[in-house]
């Protein structure tokens, strides 16, 4: 197994970035990372709306993974995601879903144990998940607080142990980076930020040749789910549910009409996030209907 340590942080994405460790296919690695505030936030006295934002959405990486080329698939699967025992939320005026009311900056900072996040007199299950994880993309580098199809700041609440992500490979060794770790999160993670914690992630990597998706797809264990970006909902949810129906039309052998009103029946459309500067959509396929393949295409 290879340990890349939380001092290896990355604030965009680039095939610019020289990796930090370098893996075959099949190996195991853990990523050690930050919060998603680059730690700033020591207590509910922190004033939210100073922090250093050039030290925010951070992730660890990049890791440059043997044989992977463009027009792969990388393949990781989500083993173990270790929390510290302290979290943290903010609020920041102008930000997040409902930046359009007044409101005041605010910082919460929460108890995190193995199973609950203590909010106040609330005990809210925890649900470890990543909020960004992604590779280098095509052409010029991406801020890591963006997602987009290779991936980057997705906030899928599903996103957790137990998860496999494919996401298509854009330049030579993929450049792996994640971080963002959260205790737990809503879908569309409404104020901007969830319970941010550091932590640790153990994934899997491996690759699939010669094909990749259009954009990331999540396998739960009961599902394929089609993660996309916008400038709107809209948007988002034009490219995941054309991704899907696209699936439906190679796993059945059926025509789009088909495959659209099945979608209409079967297929689940939702919110990632309303908070980035894209917005993000996934849409659900159930596992009996597709296989990873249908999503692929040649790269």
């Amino acid at each position: 197994m290879r340990r890349v340590g939380k001092e290896n942080v990355i604030y965009t994405f680039s095939p610019k970035h020289k990796p930090v460790e370098t893996v075959n296919p099949g190996e195991y690695v853990l990523f050690e990372t930050e919060d998603a505030f680059g730690g700033q936030v020591k207590g509910e006295d922190t004033p939210p709306d100073k922090l250093d934002w050039s030290r925010v959405d951070g992730a660890t990486g990049p890791v440059y993974i043997r044989g992977a080329e463009p027009g792969d698939t990388l393949v990781v699967d989500i083993l173990d995601i270790r929390l510290q025992e302290r979290g943290a939320i903010a609020v920041i005026p102008g930000y997040g879903g409902l930046y359009h009311l007044n409101f005041s900056p605010k910082a919460k900072v929460a108890r995190v144990d193995r199973s609950f996040v203590y909010f106040d007199d609330l005990k809210i299950a925890v649900r470890p998940m990543i909020g960004t994880i992604g590779v280098a993309p095509e052409g010029d580098e991406i801020p890591t607080g963006h997602p987009g199809r290779h991936g980057g700041n997705m906030d899928v609440s599903e996103l957790g142990v137990g998860a496999r992500l494919y996401l298509p490979v854009f330049c030579e060794g993929a450049l792996l980076a994640l971080g963002d770790l959260h205790a737990v999160q809503a879908d569309g993670e409404l104020c901007v930020s969830a319970i941010e914690c550091p932590g640790e992630v153990l994934v899997r990597l491996d690759l699939i040749k010669g094909k990749r998706p259009n954009w990331p797809i999540l396998e739960t264990e009961d599902s394929f789910q089609v993660i996309s970006a916008g400038k709107s909902l809209d948007e988002a949810m034009r490219e995941a549910a054309e991704e899907a129906v696209r699936a439906l039309m190679r796993a059945r052998g059926i025509s789009f009409e088909e495959a659209y009103m099945l979608g209409s029946l079967l297929v689940n459309l939702k919110i990632n996030q309303v908070v980035d500067p894209l917005l993000g959509v996934r849409a659900s396929v159930p596992k009996g209907l597709v296989s990873a393949d249908d999503f692929l295409v040649k790269g």
